[in-house]
């Protein structure tokens, strides 16, 4: 009797442990206000496209966050500089800062149909309306430069200084690009995941005044 007791006690030890790991296990889902909501509700909400998802607090928890972020740097001018020692290139304090960032090859950005020729298009358009609106070019810094060989002889990509780009208006590894704008006061809007030439041009816009 006592041996079955034992056994059936350690079956029930091994039970519990192994139902625990399994519910520790199951992936949580969280608005961008971090309360959170079931996976129906979290595709629902990512399926529109307004918000993005990123990594939670723990290894299986999914966040949704916003894909614009408004703020403001206390230090544009350490920046101003760090950028110009990496691109070997004067910027003008009183113009934005508008900076296209690569955070690294993701199923994002290395997956399409966009050839040298048609991105070589796209940018130039987005440079023509960036100077039209600001008289200004931006800048292309990545954090990691794998998968940037599709852009030999159409773009120049330059190194995050510091990681300082980064740190500053990137927490996360948004998919695709982003871009960010700084005004000449430090104010800034980003913009994270893919984006259209509009997006910065309005950006470019509201941060030029």
């Amino acid at each position: 009797m006592r041996k079955i007791l034992l056994t059936l006690t350690f079956g029930i030890l091994i039970y519990s442990c192994s139902s625990s790991k399994v519910g520790n296990d199951r992936i949580k889902y969280f608005d961008e206000n971090n309360v959170e909501i079931s996976k129906s509700k979290f595709d629902r909400i990512r399926s529109t496209n307004k918000l993005l998802d990123i990594p939670g607090d723990s290894a299986n928890h999914k966040k949704l966050t916003l894909r614009e972020k408004r703020g403001k740097i206390t230090n544009r001018a350490l920046l101003e500089s760090l950028l110009e020692k990496e691109t070997n290139q004067e910027l003008d304090s009183t113009k934005p800062i508008v900076i296209i960032y690569y955070p690294g090859k993701d199923g994002c950005n290395s997956s399409g149909s966009a050839t040298k020729e048609s991105s070589k298009i796209w940018f130039g358009q987005l440079e023509d309306g960036i100077n039209q609106v600001a008289q200004t070019k931006p800048i292309y810094i990545y954090k990691d430069n794998d998968g940037l060989e599709k852009y030999d002889g159409v773009l120049t990509w330059h190194k995050d200084p510091e990681g300082t780009v980064e740190r500053l208006f990137f927490e996360y590894h948004y998919p695709c690009d982003s871009f960010v704008v700084i005004s000449k006061d430090g104010n800034y809007i980003s913009y994270f995941g893919e984006f259209g030439k509009e997006y910065v041009w309005e950006a470019t816009q509201l941060m030029n005044k």
